[in-house]
């Protein structure tokens, strides 16, 4: 038989190897920021085109290198971070595994020009492919620039797989603040197709986090400073209404790493439990600062996990510095993210999504019988009969056990099964201010109050997209709001496709936004400036689907202004939700994939009784 195992050739070998290392092109621009706070750089500058697949160049004035090590720092292993295997039980460096240059270095056509202080003149190396193809005497400021070009350029599939230019930009903007908050003292700034998206001065810890997360945390935070003989926790968390729906706002820091931990991360959450609602993500930014000996950090390629030799220790260290914090600044709960809905105020809930709906013009149902699929027309038709007599009915106002509600004919649900006519129905009622039931003539209809108004309004949205025809509720003075320059960037780019939603919004310069107006039928029940928030971050949460800008506007606008569970809504607002509901072209389904109906047959009611 003959011999089948071979060596791989050192060219596959490393972009196997770079398959763990680099996995998009935020790897490349973490690992090249990392080795320049290695080199002891002061002043870091970071330059993207096009999300980093065009270019991404790292620029320092850290130590530089000579002329053997910059030809040795392409080479698999070679490191200047350790030196025998004791090293990797204190490793105190953001680098040590020698992999990271290698590794770009396979997958993509790499420049460097580097020059050690004591020098005059510098030095350029091209490398492709892990080939070293030109090294070259060269002028050059003190310390190195690397260029990367044409990432995956030798690896067709991974390129294929990569993500539309804001995602990839998404985390690019991710890694570059997680080092910049762990590092305040050195100066950082990024650039994206030629545009600075960041300048970020030498500082303190509380600028460096105001700087990059943006002026309004400023008065949200709280210093957080807890010194044992096993770990040091310094750093800030956030008050209980900067709390989001949304995760981002979330970093802690390891011996001045960003580290991943669901364990140490529950520590801090824990402590918010009666704080915020279930659902929302309070902001911290955490130093830990452990013996580099008591912790393994060489777990993963990417070092974001981390071992501790005293793991349950520390979580109670955290839960503990967090409540002291919280307690010394007197910190009372304070959110209830169910107060903002579309429904308006329980006092006058009826005169509210009333006025909300002539306003949208969809008033009943007939607003959608044109320019909708056959689909839509015949549940259209079905659901008109809703209304039949409704006004005849309001004109002498009888109770609400006394009103009927009929449940039309020939409704297809999503398996393609039809709801079947009752001739004499009854008024639906809420279930815990989250559930609609309403009888059929088989059994009953259970429908999602809040997954139902997300596909009402998503499909809304949509249309008035194409259509630039919604109408906008101006602000009788404009308010202002600040961005981050992540979210001011991702602004810039959906200003246009914002203002088709019915928003009025110009641009004020310095990452800041001016809101004349907002889609009439919200003003009356949504603050315009939290409204805005809430649909930024709904839209950068949902990039990683890779929806069309105009679809994540559209659902990103009716999670963020959609009625919430737990909202009491009265008899008329539940036939409307049904009506409107039931005239949607998928009736079934929420933008977010929630199921907004559930029938029950009688048939199968019964079974439960049988047993």
């Amino acid at each position: 038989m003959p011999d089948i195992i071979q060596l791989l050739p050192d060219n596959i070998a490393n972009q196997i190897a770079a398959g763990e290392v680099i996995q998009r092109p935020a790897s490349v621009v973490k690992e090249l920021i990392e080795n320049a706070i290695d080199a002891k750089s002061t002043e870091i500058k970071l330059i993207i085109k096009d999300a980093g697949k065009t270019l991404i160049q790292v620029i320092d004035n850290g130590k530089g290198m000579s002329d053997t090590d910059a030809r040795m720092c392409f080479e698999r292993h070679a490191t200047s971070k350790i030196k025998k295997a004791a090293d990797l039980f204190s490793i105190s460096t953001k680098g040590f595994r020698g992999e990271a240059l290698a590794s770009i270095a396979a997958i993509a056509h790499v420049e460097m020009i580097t020059k050690t202080h004591e020098e005059e003149i510098g030095r350029r190396l091209l490398v492709s492919g892990s080939k070293v193809t030109k090294q070259e005497p060269s002028q050059a400021q003190s310390g190195t620039m690397f260029s990367v070009k044409n990432l995956f350029f030798n690896v067709p599939a991974r390129r294929k797989f990569l993500k539309s230019d804001p995602v990839e930009l998404k985390h690019i903007i991710e890694e570059f603040k997680r080092v910049a908050l762990a590092h305040p003292s050195i100066f950082f700034s990024m650039y994206h197709n030629s545009q600075e998206v960041y300048h970020l001065p030498a500082s303190n810890f509380r600028q460096r986090i105001v700087a990059v997360l943006g002026k309004n945390v400023n008065d949200k935070l709280v210093p957080i400073d807890e010194d044992t003989e096993i770990v040091k926790i310094s750093g800030f968390v956030g008050k209980p209404e900067a709390a989001k729906k949304t995760k981002g706002d979330q970093f802690i820091f390891v011996n001045d790493r960003y580290i991943k931990s669901n364990y140490l991360n529950h520590a801090i959450r824990s402590v918010y439990e009666d704080l915020i609602v279930k659902e929302a993500y309070p902001l911290y930014v955490m130093y830990i600062y452990v013996d580099p000996a008591k912790i393994d950090i060489n777990v993963h390629p990417t070092k974001t996990e981390i071992k501790f030799e005293e793991e349950r220790l520390i979580y109670n260290y955290i839960k503990v510095a967090t409540k002291h914090a919280l307690g010394h600044y007197n910190v009372a709960p304070t959110l209830d993210f169910g107060s903002n809905t579309n429904f308006g105020n329980p006092i006058d809930n009826s005169r509210s999504f009333g006025k909300i709906n002539q306003e949208y013009n969809l008033k009943g149902s007939q607003s959608y019988g044109d320019g909708k699929s056959n689909f839509e027309k015949s549940n259209l038709k079905a659901w008109e009969q809703i209304y039949d007599g409704l006004q005849n009915q309001s004109e002498s106002q009888p109770s609400d056990a006394q009103q009927s509600f009929t449940i039309p004919s020939k409704i297809s649900t999503e398996d393609g099964a039809e709801i079947s006519k009752i001739e004499e129905g009854k008024a639906p009622y809420q279930i815990h201010n989250t559930y609609i039931l309403s009888h059929i003539k088989s059994g009953f209809l259970l429908i999602d109050q809040q997954a139902a108004h997300e596909r009402i309004l998503y499909e809304q949205n949509l249309a008035s997209m194409s259509s630039h025809q919604r109408l906008t509720q101006k602000e009788l003075f404009p308010r202002t709001i600040e961005l981050d320059n992540a979210k001011a960037t991702v602004m810039q780019n959906i200003l246009s496709k914002v203002n088709a939603l019915g928003f009025d919004i110009e641009e004020f310069g310095d990452k800041t936004f001016l809101i004349h107006g907002i889609p009439a039928g919200l003003a009356e029940n949504h603050d315009a400036t939290h409204l805005m928030e809430k649909l930024i971050d709904q839209y950068v949460s949902n990039m990683e689907l890779q929806l069309g800008i105009e679809e994540n506007l559209a659902r990103s606008l009716a999670v963020s202004a959609a009625t919430k569970r737990g909202k009491h809504l009265e008899v008329p607002e539940m036939k409307l939700l049904i009506d409107q509901l039931f005239a949607c072209e998928i009736p079934y389904k929420s933008p977010t994939g929630r199921r907004c109906i559930v029938t029950m047959d009688l048939d199968t009611i019964l079974k439960q009784f049988i047993g």
